[in-house]
């Protein structure tokens, strides 16, 4: 199997290289979308009006549809909540939830992590609460801790996009609700798939964007919480490591997500796949990652 897995990557990689000398620049979600020789032309049945995928290891797209037009991308947001508050190190830090969050959160509607206010919890643990559950009490808490307050922490995430090249990504607000208006927090599939790149090299957030399930049992300062992902790829699907999902009533069902099969990353967005119904972004990156896995296994079979 690692010789199968070590064939399929030299496939892979050969034909992104002989891409590159002809010309096409490999780079994080880079230019026009580059598509492999055996390939359909594009994935079928892919609902979502903005989507993307790409090779996980360079970022070189495979495939995109509005690959640079701007929308609400609701809780893939908290990808970079994240990254900053990772950035700002100690991962265990004790971190106080503030009574504001609960009320921010049941204000906006909000998914919630169940925080109580007053608990204290490990920076570390409220990614899990974030990330998994979607909490957005969580993002606030951690914005409310590392900003220090939501505007500094607001102008940090901004701050990171701009070094990062994501030249067409803007957040409002730490969990991407639609604060203070629908479209205030926005991006695109090429800067969604460059973020995820970049998160999914971070080991700590690998590590908790790739759980199904987080227990903290009660202690001293916290009860006992259960998390669960939103993602259900994770579940579904063969290879899924990651990473992150969102709905709003703007955004529609959204999902970043990585797989890696027989050694092969592939990492892609969809983008408003339905109205409200996580399933169909589920289905929508079923459908891509089959359109891109599938080739390559059929042209070098086991055996």
């Amino acid at each position: 199997m690692r010789i199968f897995a070590r064939s399929l990557q030299t496939v892979v990689a050969g034909v992104l290289v002989v891409m590159v000398s002809q010309g096409v620049e490999a780079g994080p979600a880079a230019g026009a979308p580059l598509s492999l020789p055996w390939l359909n032309s594009e994935p079928e049945g892919v609902r979502a009006p903005g989507a993307a995928l790409a090779d996980g290891v360079t970022g070189t797209m495979l495939w995109s549809r509005e690959a640079h037009t701007p929308v609400p991308i609701a809780s893939i947001a908290k990808v970079m909540t994240a990254l900053v508050a990772i950035a700002g190190g100690d991962l265990e830090r004790a971190v106080t939830v503030p009574a504001e969050s609960i009320a921010y959160c049941v204000r906006n509607d909000g998914s919630s992590a169940g925080l109580t206010a007053g608990e204290v919890l490990t920076t570390h643990q409220l990614l899990y609460a974030m990330l998994l559950p979607s909490g957005c009490d969580a993002a606030y808490t951690l914005a409310e801790a590392y900003g220090p307050g939501q505007d500094g922490f607001i102008g940090r995430m901004n701050e990171t996009a701009r070094q990062m090249g994501l030249g067409q990504t803007y957040f409002a607000d730490p969990s991407g609700l639609p604060v203070p208006t629908d479209g205030a927090t926005f991006s695109t599939p090429a800067d969604l798939v460059a973020l995820g790149l970049r998160a999914m090299s971070v080991p700590v957030f690998r590590e908790v964007a790739g759980a199904q399930f987080y227990h903290l049992p009660a202690g001293p300062g916290n009860r006992d919480h259960v998390w669960e992902t939103t993602n259900k790829l994770l579940r579904s699907y063969p290879g899924t490591i990651g990473i992150k999902t969102g709905t709003t009533d703007a955004a529609g069902a959204c999902l970043l997500f990585e797989s890696v099969r027989a050694g092969i990353p592939m990492i892609g967005v969809v983008l408003h796949s339905s109205a409200g119904s996580g399933a169909v972004a589920k289905e929508d990156a079923e459908r891509i990652l089959d359109w891109a896995y599938d080739p390559i296994f059929t042209a070098l079979p086991i055996g």
